[in-house]
């Protein structure tokens, strides 16, 4: 039966041969680190089960655990010289005002009729916890919401802080 003392001069022995052959499998020394690492905790695991020769063992975790994460690996990535077009950061005082004019529009608003929409638009809550919340039905929460959502269109202070962006 293999024990503690085994893995750890089996590790001694073989770590420079087992990340060697890692590196050659993924072309960079900090990936075969990892994969040796990796392979050799699995061998742990089942170190009191292997015969007296661990190496095949050992490699084959070694072999399937590379082949796993290759399959795994994302390749969708595509480096380039030039950067992207970035846009251009919105104005930060036509934001403040946007939202100035979006809460002047909802304090307009009767309160049941700005907490539906505070708690569906900004709370992203769904219509049956608002109104469980609000002590009225669903139908009564949409029913507020269209309300309050007819009178924000025709606000003219709503409207442009929702063409601005806010």
């Amino acid at each position: 039966m293999r024990d503690r003392a085994d893995f750890e001069r089996y590790v001694g022995e073989r770590a420079p041969r087992l990340l060697r052959t890692a590196y050659l499998l993924c072309r960079d020394w900090a990936t075969a680190e990892d994969l040796v690492q990796t392979a050799l905790a699995k061998a742990w695991t089942a170190w009191r089960r292997v015969g007296a020769n661990p190496d095949p063992y050992v490699y084959r975790i070694l072999t399937n655990t590379h082949a796993s994460w290759w399959r795994r690996r994302w390749r969708g990535e595509v480096p380039t010289g030039d950067l992207p077009d970035t846009p251009q950061p919105a104005d930060p005082e036509a934001q403040l005002s946007a939202r100035d004019a979006l809460r002047t529009a909802l304090t307009a608003l009767p309160a049941r009729q700005r907490a539906v929409i505070v708690l569906r638009y900004f709370e992203d809550l769904p219509d049956a916890a608002i109104g469980e919340i609000l002590g009225c039905s669903v139908a009564t929460v949409r029913s507020q919401a269209s309300r309050a959502l007819a009178k924000l269109r025709l606000d003219p202070a709503a409207k442009s802080a929702v063409n601005t962006g806010s």
